[in-house]
């Protein structure tokens, strides 16, 4: 069920350059694969990204996974060779603590990115939020691989 779960680098543009470059926490799943599932997905990759903690900007030519999602995709798709049109990619933003004693926090979330996709190439993203029962699903799949 699990295809990949680790640090996803990204290549930049500009040949030498490598402008835009990037890395992310990538979590890859085929839904398919598992046994347990009584249900066929229609869209049984499920790909989760997030920001690693401090590293966003952290260095000159690195963005945010935001930025570059459409890119992200797109290597996703060529480096697992992964059928976009069976793939659901989510960005995930864990729960965050902030305060004096940690009272105050942002709470998790889940965003679908919906992409266009011309040829091989992710286009024009849109976030909306995740909904259940796909946000079941990944938040489960979410907590078994911390």
């Amino acid at each position: 069920m699990k295809i990949f779960d680790d640090i996803f680098h990204w290549n930049g543009y500009g040949g030498k350059f490598n402008l835009a470059a990037g890395r992310c926490r990538l979590r890859l799943f085929d839904l398919s694969k598992d046994e347990s599932q009584t249900v066929a997905q229609l869209k049984p990759i499920i790909a989760v990204v997030s920001d690693l903690p401090g590293d966003c900007l952290s260095a000159p030519k690195k963005v945010s996974l935001r930025a570059c999602i459409s890119h992200v995709a797109t290597t996703i798709v060529h480096r697992f060779k992964v059928d976009h049109q069976r793939m659901v990619l989510i960005e995930y933003y864990p729960r965050k603590t902030y305060g004096k004693d940690a009272e105050k926090f942002i709470p998790e979330k889940y965003d679908q990115v919906d992409l266009q996709w011309h040829g091989d190439k992710a286009l024009f993203p849109n976030w909306r939020p995740l909904q259940a029962p796909l946000l079941d699903t990944v938040r489960t799949l979410v907590a078994n691989h911390p």
